[in-house]
Formats: structure tokens, C-alpha cells, sequence
């Protein structure tokens, strides 16, 4: 009896050592593979730890992987046959040597084995598109979007470039049928450049065709950086929900909030100030009087030529001579023409748009002293019109 109870707590002592030389195994094998070694060195975590480390080293240094690496490796993948890293090595060894199919399949060995292993989605969407298969990479790169920390951001760009060529619009529409959330994020990171407005409006289906998509100021601001005034308000009325109308300014009474700017007002709420749209067509702006700045602004596209505005006055401030209407061509610093409220709502005020001038900014401003006056005024809905030559 008393061997046999000794023997029993030689054995759980031993297993007691074992389970706690595991332990540390795991814990070093990640980051300190070479002390983990010295623990246990044929153990499987040791071996993918110590080989991968060995890999990137002689990736590092542009030398050749030793066979004794990845014979380390096929060890691990023997003892530890639900890890993805020994397939995921054995992947790009294949694909080194040219074996495309093996190596493909290596990383779907790899990913069945971890569902959620960024490396394998990112080795197989890279195999995939070099395969010609760009519906399946880009599978592989929407799931490698769910895993990475940043997101669909993260990998938006790297999406998009795809669909710079015509040929991928189709695959393109199909991956967002099936990933929804990585639309908005490839929609912007496209709407960066001018030259994908035809690519947007291609792939982008209906339900991410609003005024508040978020790709649509982007987009707006690119065509209007590029000086494509036409196509971006072409762009604009149709995917901004513009109401129907050939007018020289839009929301003149300032009652249709839903287009978005440029081509409807941008009202501020900032450190300048605050304007805002109010019931009854009128527009309540605030002057705080600290700094310059604009209260409220429009883009046009007005023909050269002479035009008259008039923006009555429903409430008028304590300080006017802070408050003016400026008409400015884009890509230019300084006006064209300058009034004060007072005049363009007594009296109007005439100006006029000189031939190189394609697109205009109709700006509220306001304009700070050496003592702040801040200004309050309400604002009527305005005309404008054109204007004879010399009037």
C-alpha cells in the first residue's frame, strides 16, 4: 500500500511538472521562442515559434531558409495538426517554387484551421487575384477587413484599386450583394479621385446612392478641386436629391435642407459662428465677432455676365457693418464683389461675373474688430437675377 501511494504521488507530481512546463511553453513560445526552447524544445509551439523567427530573420536579411527550418515546421504540423502556421509557411515555400495550386492549397488548410487568421485570408486574396479569380480575392479581402483592427478603412484603398478597371465593375457589385458594410468605406476611399466618378456610379447600388452617403461630399469636393463644376452638379442632382428646377442659385428661400453643399448652402457652426434654416423661409445667422469667417455659402455656375441680388432683412442686427455679401470665383482667395446686408436688402446690389470666371462662391461673412461685436440677424428668401449690362 505504501508503494503504490508513493507511486501515485510520483506520478501527479510529475504531471504536475509537465502540465506547468506546457505552460511556460505557451506563454514563451510566441515571443521569446529561444528561451521556450530551452524548456522544451521539440515541443510544436516551439518549433512554429522558433521557425517563423528564423524565416523573418532571413527575409530581413535577403538569405536563403535553410531545409532544417521547414523540416522544423512539417514537425510541428505532425504533432500539431490543427495550428494554420506550419501550412501557412508550407504555402509560401510552394508558391516560392511555383506550385500556385499547392500553395493554395496550404492556405486553405491554414484558414480551415483558424477561421480568423489574418494571414491566410491575406496569402489566398493575393493568390486569388493572381489567378484571375478577383470575386474570390476580394472575398478573402472583405473578410481580411472584418479581421483587421482598423476595419473596412483599412483595406478600403486596397479594394478600390480594383475597381479602377472597367473589367472588375461586375465582381465589384457582386461583393457588395454579399459585404455590405465595406461599401461606404470603397465608395470614399475612390471618391478621393475625380477620375472614379464613372466607377462610383457604376457599382454603387441604390441604397448607397443618398444625400448622406458618406461618399458623396467626398466625391463633390474632388470634381470641384478638379474644376469639373458640370459633372459634379450633374452628380449632385442626381444622387443629392436636388428638387427639379433651372435656377440661377438653389434654395433661394431656404427651405430645401435635403442636397447636400456645395451647390446648396454650407451653414456654419463653428468658432465664426452659427446659421441655421428656420420655419418660414428665413435664415438665422449669428456673428460671434472674434475672428472673420463665413457664415454661409453657396457654389454657382453663372454664365459671365451682370447679376442683381436682394436678400431683405426680417430682423435686423445691432452691428451691420460687420455682416456682407461677397461674391468670390472659386480657386481664388479674394472677391469679385463685396456689399453689405444693409444695401443688397435696401437697395440690391448689382456685380458681375467676368468671362474666367466658371463657378462662384455667393458667401455671409462676417468681419471681426478690435473690440468683438457679435451680430444676430434674420434673412429673408433672396432673388437673384439677371441684370442689365450697365444697370
Amino acid at each position: 500500500m505504501i508503494v503504490r501511494h508513493l507511486i501515485v504521488i510520483l506520478l501527479a507530481l510529475l504531471l504536475a511538472a509537465q502540465v506547468v512546463r506546457n505552460a511556460a511553453v505557451l506563454a514563451l513560445a510566441p515571443l521569446y521562442p529561444a528561451s521556450a526552447a530551452s524548456l522544451w524544445e521539440s515541443h510544436p509551439s516551439v518549433e512554429i515559434s522558433l521557425g517563423l523567427a528564423r524565416i523573418g530573420r532571413a527575409s530581413r536579411e535577403r538569405s536563403e531558409i535553410g531545409p532544417r527550418t521547414f523540416a522544423m515546421i512539417d514537425d510541428a504540423a505532425t504533432k500539431s495538426p490543427l495550428s494554420p502556421e506550419p501550412f501557412l509557411v508550407r504555402g509560401v515555400q510552394q508558391q516560392v517554387t511555383g506550385d500556385l495550386a499547392g500553395a493554395s492549397r496550404a492556405f486553405l488548410a491554414a484558414q480551415w484551421r483558424d477561421p480568423r487568421s489574418m494571414p491566410a485570408a491575406y496569402f489566398l486574396a493575393n493568390y486569388y487575384f493572381r489567378a484571375g479569380r478577383p470575386l474570390e480575392g476580394l472575398e478573402q479581402t472583405a473578410l481580411l477587413a472584418r479581421l483587421s483592427p482598423t476595419g473596412s478603412e483599412g483595406v478600403a484603398p486596397f479594394v478600390a484599386a480594383y475597381a479602377q478597371d472597367r473589367s472588375n465593375w461586375p465582381q465589384m457589385r457582386a461583393l457588395f450583394r454579399s459585404q455590405e458594410g465595406l461599401e461606404d468605406s470603397v465608395l470614399t476611399a475612390l471618391a478621393h479621385d475625380a477620375r472614379n466618378a464613372d466607377a462610383i456610379l457604376a457599382i454603387a447600388y441604390a441604397r448607397h446612392r443618398r444625400p448622406d452617403s458618406p461618399w458623396l461630399p467626398v466625391l463633390l469636393d474632388s470634381l470641384v478641386a478638379n474644376a469639373d463644376y458640370g459633372q459634379a452638379r450633374a452628380i449632385w442632382a442626381s444622387v443629392g436629391g436636388a428638387l427639379p428646377g433651372n435656377r440661377l442659385i438653389y434654395d433661394a428661400d431656404f427651405s430645401s435642407p435635403q442636397a447636400p453643399p456645395p451647390f446648396n448652402w454650407n451653414l456654419a457652426s463653428s468658432t465664426v459662428g452659427l446659421a441655421e434654416r428656420q420655419p418660414g423661409k428665413r435664415l438665422h445667422a449669428i456673428f460671434y465677432g472674434n475672428e472673420d469667417g463665413v457664415l454661409a455659402s453657396e457654389l454657382l455656375l453663372l454664365p459671365p455676365g451682370s447679376y442683381r441680388l436682394q436678400v431683405p432683412i426680417l430682423v435686423p442686427p445691432t452691428h451691420t457693418e460687420v455682416l456682407r455679401w461677397s461674391v468670390r470665383c472659386d480657386k481664388s482667395s479674394e472677391p469679385i464683389a463685396v456689399v453689405g446686408i444693409e444695401q443688397a436688402a435696401a437697395h440690391g446690389w448689382n456685380f458681375v461675373v467676368p468671362g474666367n470666371c466658371r463657378a462662384q462662391w455667393l458667401e455671409l461673412s462676417g468681419r471681426s474688430g478690435d473690440v468683438a461685436q457679435q451680430s444676430d440677424v434674420i434673412l429673408g428668401p433672396l432673388t437673384l437675377s439677371r441684370a442689365p449690362p450697365n444697370a
